[in-house]
């Protein structure tokens, strides 16, 4: 069996099947099911050796029914404009999840960080952000950290934002170093948003996290807290992985140490003690848990049936497939979608914006609480619409969203 539907297919087929369960008005899906501006922008460098070299960038702005668009910027060297707007969408729906005032963006550059020195993503990041100052703004876009970038990057943005507009706006960007007005709790809220949603997932259906074993395909930003957020709460981290491979070890790893083994080595591949597999074998390994925090399509049809959790936390956008997820609700698994569980970074990223506008910020126990109490509320709305309509947690959040996004759109006039 195999899945051909790109990431901008998929979300529409959920948001059509969720939007005829719900028995909305046509003209919901029809604004939906387009994005409401895309802007591409060619970008020339010089390169360190002299030459100059032309990358492409993309920003778009999928719905501002709630309030200005808000969504991440990534850097990935095989940027597709479909996966784009897919990711813009994700974030209309997400934002609306977790009610904030906000509607979806995303964008970024088609471009292999990994490859740049610092001299050329500094400028390679400037002239994106000058390309594309028109199209953001405190009250329009307000970007993100995502896949390749930084808060190093965010805080470059920001300073030729600043220049652009001639004002000093810290809240066109979050994610940024704490110096530049970043908020306590925002590097690790995206995997602490996914934690504290499983735990009121484990209290929902009886699945313990204390004894857990958990794995995690990836080893970034969000695997990472994720996987310390269980390990601390008396869950075993069994797996994990990054582009190089992945390791397996069924007595556990010790996620600080794995995160340090990364750094030094520039993977997790090589960590004492473990066997060495691929990138993608942490789906499908024995566990009770299991966290994708890579990225789009990596739960299919080729490899659901392999996969033997019992919870599924989606830190990464999209990772499982609709034809996948029919599987997974087959076999009884849970599955908490990536629209629901990895929405604790935006929800950060809302309260720097607060924070950086109202000139006050709150301490690292306060941010912590605010967002604890936020995901809460948000599973139990995501429950009580899945009860609601007889389907699973990722329609009972499509369907959320798309209440919250229809009565936007109907008290504005749109529809």
């Amino acid at each position: 069996m195999s899945e051909k539907l790109n990431p901008w297919e998929s979300q529409l087929t959920n948001l059509k099947k969720v939007s005829d369960i719900m028995n909305l008005d046509p003209s919901v899906y029809e604004v939906v099911s387009k994005p409401m501006r895309i802007l591409q922008v060619s970008l020339p460098i010089r390169m360190d050796d002299g030459s100059i070299k032309s990358f492409e960038g993309f920003r778009i702005h999928h719905n501002t029914a709630r309030g200005p668009c808000k969504g991440g910027i990534r850097y990935f060297p095989s940027l597709e404009l479909d996966t784009e707007k897919a990711l813009g969408a994700w974030m209309t729906w997400k934002n609306a999840v977790v009610n904030l005032p906000y509607g979806g963006a995303k964008g970024g550059i088609n471009c292999d960080p990994k490859k740049l020195s610092q001299g050329e993503l500094e400028r390679l990041t400037r002239a994106y952000a000058a390309a594309i100052a028109d199209f953001v703004g405190i009250d329009l876009d307000i970007p993100a950290p995502d896949v390749g970038t930084t808060s190093q990057i965010m805080a470059w943005f920001a300073d030729e934002y600043y220049k652009i507009s001639r004002r000093i706006l810290p809240g066109v960007i979050t994610a940024k170093p704490i110096g530049l007005g970043g908020s306590l709790g925002r590097t690790a809220a995206t995997g602490r948003g996914c934690y504290f949603t499983a735990v009121e997932a484990s209290r929902t259906y009886d699945i313990p996290i204390k004894g857990a074993s958990v794995s995690v395909q990836g080893y970034g930003n969000a695997a990472y807290y994720s996987a310390l957020n269980f390990h601390q709460a008396g869950a075993k981290l069994v797996a994990a992985s990054d582009t190089r491979g992945g390791v397996y070890n069924k007595n556990g790893i010790d996620p600080v140490k794995l995160v340090e083994h990364k750094a030094k080595t520039r993977s997790v591949v090589g960590f004492p003690g473990c066997e060495t597999f691929s990138s993608t074998d942490p789906l499908t390994v024995d566990c009770d848990i299991l966290v994708p925090a890579a990225l789009e399509n990596m739960i299919t049809l080729e490899n659901v049936d392999d996969v033997k959790a019992k919870l599924i936390v989606e830190a990464a956008n999209g990772p499982t497939t609709p034809g996948a997820d029919r599987v997974l609700d087959e076999k009884r698994i849970i599955c908490l979608p990536d629209i629901l569980a990895n929405a604790g970074g935006v929800t950060v990223s809302y309260f720097e914006w607060v924070q950086n506008r109202m000139g006050y910020y709150w301490t690292e126990e306060e941010v912590d609480q605010r967002l604890e109490k936020v995901m809460k509320t948000a599973f139990k709305d995501v429950y009580d619409y899945s009860k609601k309509y007889d389907v699973n947690l990722r329609y009972g959040a499509y369907a959320l969203a798309l209440d919250r996004v229809a009565e936007a759109m109907r008290l504005r006039g749109w529809i």
